[in-house]
């Protein structure tokens, strides 16, 4: 038996769009000989649909695309499409009103599988929408058992783990019915390096179990999320067998040897070489699909001459074409010569449109307005962001002039710290790298510059191709960082160096060390403390930024749910350090 995963990318609420890719890969399927074709969790309606599943036509248009692309697909192929069903005794027993589930199409709606485990943590809210299904998952095709399983449902190998977070096993489960492979259809979205450890995970329950396992998952970017694709397959070793395509749409075909009740040897994309091009490759893939799933064609930023608006612009370029990328110097009386030169080098070597806007007589003339309400005040930082807020109206009003959509260029070292002005620099419909250190933002694009991304740049960039210039000018890689807001200034005039400052973010919001372990770690005291309470304090900033597109296990977005108005860290903290708690004012 062939088994085709279709690794597609759907449209969250576009049911008519995604039922012709699913009925496209179906097609394509039917014509390499499949007789099972496997599509993403949700794969009707795209994943996450969050409160769409609240509306009662939502769920009801659902339906009758099911059943419209029933009577579409090719005969003689069975198919597993992603949809949700209504829970018929939920009035009863007090249960939620839907299931999480798989339908199975064969000449008809054959049978109906329900997700089982519903995660609550980070990112994930299923128990809000979804009852779990009771009963290990299975059914027969031309004499083969198959098991069915629904993402999560493969996340709670006890011997894996060292601990259970459900009650049930379903793989367990699956293996007592003695089912001859086991599906597993997946919206499981991307973080660094999650992909091995799905691999290393399913690989000690495949050997485990002695079942073959094969795994599909959505691809595409929805919202702040990005999922990877990268669907695989194992045999009952464990061992690998096939490997879809990382960041892109990708069908694949595995056959079951029903003589050795095993799979046999596919293709195998090969992984990625660096953490710094999976990055690349996610954030490219994050931007193109918010823009165009959002209908924009075209995107407007800021450009300082700095690293991260580079970076940003480099990566709108790769994902959008140079054609569709418009960058806008903003030069102050405080910026340096090098911040226009570098920043104009940028956009030549991207080969991408840029116009200049000087600020200063903005500023003069906020600095009047202002004048005998800040009489006898010194010169700070509400000064220096009126400066941010004067390019954040700017960047606006071409947005909103052109129906371009504002890409913000806030990394996530200062999204953590508060090192950014709201209704400033934190303007924008999308924040590309908010969850992309600083220190990783010079490593991927000392890898840009270096390495084999030069072919993602080649596509959009005439200009570089055929000059063979790096896409990020050599000094805006060397240069100390500055937001130039006022003379002479540097970003370690605020904050202690991003090598240190970094690596206490991880150890406090990623690895959720406190003060004195952090201090143990070979952190200076007074440093951790602030930086703690600035993070703190920085909550209801990061509550009005725009959506920032996802590449770690803990990033400021829909899995981060920290109270704005809360004295915690203050107070911890000062017990632990024995300093004096900086109140938010």
């Amino acid at each position: 038996m062939k088994i085709a995963i279709a690794q597609i990318n759907p449209i969250i609420g576009d049911l008519p769009g995604n039922a012709a890719k699913i009925l496209c890969a179906a097609q394509q399927a039917a014509a390499k000989g499949a007789r099972l074709l496997l599509t993403p969790e949700l794969s009707l309606c795209g994943y996450p649909p969050r409160d769409l599943l609240l509306n009662p036509s939502f769920i009801e248009a659902m339906r009758i695309s099911l059943q419209q692309l029933v009577k579409d697909l090719p005969p003689n192929l069975a198919v597993l499409v992603g949809t949700v069903e209504e829970n018929l005794h939920a009035q009863n027993n007090g249960g939620k009103p839907l299931f999480n589930s798989m339908a199975l199409l064969d000449n008809g709606i054959k049978q109906i599988f329900h997700k089982r485990l519903l995660p609550t943590y980070d990112v994930f809210d299923e128990r809000r929408y979804f009852e779990p299904g009771l009963q290990a998952n299975y059914f027969t095709l031309d004499n083969i058992d198959v098991g069915v399983t629904i993402c999560e449902d493969l996340w709670n190998d006890e011997e894996f783990w060292g601990k259970r977070t459900y009650t049930n096993n379903p793989i367990a489960d699956l293996s007592i019915l003695g089912v001859d492979f086991i599906v597993n259809l997946s919206a499981s979205p991307y973080s660094v390096n999650k992909q091995q450890f799905r691999e290393t995970m399913l690989q000690h329950s495949a050997a485990r179990f002695k079942q073959p396992i094969i795994y599909a998952n959505q691809v595409g970017g929805n919202d702040d999320l990005i999922f990877d694709g990268r669907s695989f397959a194992l045999n009952r070793q464990g061992e690998l067998v096939c490997r879809a395509r990382g960041f892109e749409t990708d069908l694949v075909v595995v056959e079951f040897d029903e003589v050795q009740r095993d799979l046999l040897e596919s293709s195998v994309v090969a992984e990625y070489e660096s953490e710094d091009e999976e990055i690349w490759h996610a954030l490219v893939l994050g931007v193109r699909d918010y823009a165009q799933k959002c209908r924009f064609s075209q995107v407007v930023l800021g450009l300082s001459g700095g690293i991260d608006s580079s970076f940003v612009a480099a990566i709108a370029t790769a994902a959008l074409g140079k054609e569709n990328v418009f960058g806008v110097l903003m030069p102050s009386p405080y910026s340096s010569e090098h911040s226009i030169t570098d920043a104009l080098a940028l956009g030549e070597s991207l080969g991408i449109k840029t116009t200049t806007l000087p600020i200063g007589e903005l500023m003069q003339g906020y600095d009047n307005t202002l004048a005998d309400l800040f009489a006898g005040t010194q010169f700070g930082l509400a000064e220096e962001n009126i400066q941010s807020r004067i390019r954040g109206n700017l960047l606006m009003a071409i947005a909103n002039k052109f129906g371009y959509l504002l890409l913000s260029t806030g990394n996530k070292s200062e999204m953590a710290v508060g090192y950014c002005t709201l209704y400033g620099d934190m303007n924008g419909g999308l924040a590309v790298i908010a969850d992309v250190p600083k220190t990783r933002v010079y490593s991927i694009c000392h890898w840009l510059n270096h390495h084999s991304c030069r072919d993602a740049i080649n596509r959009v960039s005439t200009f570089y191709a055929i000059n063979r210039v790096s896409p990020i000018p050599e000094n805006v890689l060397i240069k100390a960082p500055s937001a130039e807001l006022k003379p002479g200034q540097v970003d370690q005039d605020s904050l202690p160096p991003y090598e240190i400052l970094d690596d206490i973010l991880q150890r406090l919001i990623h690895n959720h060390q406190s003060a004195a372990q952090i201090v143990d770690a070979d952190h200076d005291a007074q440093i951790v403390d602030r930086v703690i309470q600035m993070v703190a304090r920085a909550e209801f900033k990061r509550r009005q930024a725009p959506p920032g597109l996802k590449i770690t296990d803990r990033a400021f977005g829909t899995g981060w749910r920290m109270p704005i108005a809360s004295n915690w860290f203050s107070v911890k903290n000062a017990y632990q350090t024995k300093t004096i708690p900086i109140l938010h004012q």
